[in-house]
Order: C-alpha cells, then sequence, then structure tokens
C-alpha cells in the first residue's frame, strides 16, 4: 500500500478506528471472490458499465452526492486510491473514504466527482479516464444518495491532501483487499431490519460503511 502522508500512529490490523457496533451482529456470507479472486485492470473494468443511471433516492430529502472511484496499475498490480478523513472532523473523523461529496445545483454527478477529486487530493481531470458507475447507495445514517463514479488514473498523477478534511491519501491493491482475512460481512440487527456491512481491515485501517459498500461492489462484480 503506497502512501502520501505520514503514519504516525502504531501499525496493527484494522488501524485504531473505533466502529459504532449495534448490540446484535451476525457473521455474514463469504466474499464471492473467495475461490479465485479477479483483480487485474482490465478484468475489473469489464464489468462496471458504462451507462449513467437515473437519480432515484430511496427516501424525501435524500442529499445527493457522487464519489469518484479511481484506479490505476501500481508496482503491486491494480490499485484503488481511498482517503481518510481528518480527526478533527465533528462528522465521520477517522474514517476511510472516496474522493468526492455533495453535488452542487446544476451539476451532474461526474462534475460533482471530478470536481472534488480535484479540490480533495488535487488529482487533474485530465489525468482521469471515467469507465461506468457502480450501484448508486443510500445511506440510512447521513441520509445521502451517492453515484460511485469508476476511473482509470494515470500511473504518474500525484495525489496528496489538499484540505483540512483529509490527512492521508493511500493507493491500496486490490490484491491486498482480497487477500485472506481482510475482507468480512457482518449482519447489523436482527430481521426485518438487519443489513449487511462489509469491512475490510488492512493493515494500519478498517474500510466500512459507505466506501466499504462501493469496494464490495467493485470487487464482486467479475463474479456475478
Amino acid at each position: 500500500m503506497s502512501d502520501s502522508s505520514e503514519v504516525t500512529s502504531p501499525r496493527r490490523r484494522g488501524g485504531a478506528q473505533v466502529v459504532p457496533r449495534p448490540s446484535v451482529i451476525g457473521e455474514g456470507p463469504p466474499p464471492p471472490w473467495a475461490t479465485g479472486p479477479v483483480t487485474g485492470l482490465d478484468a475489473v473494468l469489464a464489468h462496471v458499465r458504462d451507462v449513467e443511471r437515473p437519480l432515484v433516492p430511496a427516501f424525501d430529502g435524500a442529499r445527493s452526492s457522487a464519489v469518484l472511484v479511481p484506479l490505476r496499475v501500481g508496482v503491486h498490480g491494480t490499485e484503488v486510491l481511498l482517503t481518510r478523513r481528518s480527526q478533527t472532523m465533528r462528522h465521520h473523523r477517522g474514517e476511510i473514504s472516496f474522493p468526492g461529496g455533495r453535488m452542487d445545483p446544476g451539476e451532474t454527478p461526474l462534475d460533482t466527482a471530478l470536481r472534488e477529486a480535484h479540490e480533495e487530493v488535487g488529482l487533474d481531470p485530465d489525468a482521469v479516464r471515467v469507465i461506468g458507475e457502480l450501484d448508486h447507495l443510500n445511506t440510512v445514517v447521513s441520509r445521502s444518495y451517492i453515484v460511485p463514479k469508476v476511473a482509470v488514473v494515470d500511473p504518474a498523477a500525484e495525489v496528496r491532501p489538499m484540505t483540512g478534511e483529509l490527512d492521508r491519501t493511500m493507493w491500496v491493491p486490490l490484491d491486498e483487499l482480497v487477500a485472506t482475512h481482510t475482507y468480512h460481512g457482518e449482519v447489523w440487527g436482527a430481521p426485518p431490519t438487519d443489513r449487511l456491512l462489509h469491512f475490510f481491515e488492512l493493515v494500519d485501517e478498517t474500510v466500512w460503511g459507505a466506501t466499504g459498500h462501493m469496494l464490495f461492489d467493485l470487487l464482486a462484480r467479475p463474479h456475478r
């Protein structure tokens, strides 16, 4: 995992993030890539559709957002760019995310994803080739409606935290995400309102929540 910021905390599996788990938790199913992961860039992108789905939030008052899911070929194979929100943030502090944010009036999801990636990590839009979308996502807690745009990034493009909202950027190999013991699913709550959450425990970070959901979508597509 390549990192553009210094890690000052002790490195341990899953990192120091505290996940606010409920009292009722069940074990999720094994990931679909357990019998043979697919992480080559072309193979992954072949399952990302070049379409723009209509915006259909699941609830009234949802706040429309978009994120960029940047991929590149690095020294460790196909890599995905993740960021970490600063510990000074009021909400979601220390959580791992993709570059992205709220859609401004008149913007398309692609406009938002490219603008936010440029503002947050300095990613030049000219170094980005957008491939398509993942499934749109409704989040319960923040009541957001998220459109994930998948893109290929020039390997020479430089990224780093550009605002006080972030304190780390990471290029994470897909091979690390699908490695044994990195992923597990948790079923939170009891029927009929139970839901499956996706967790990726890296050497020093935990990816979960909306970002974990989108990563799972990306990695599971070749196995559907």
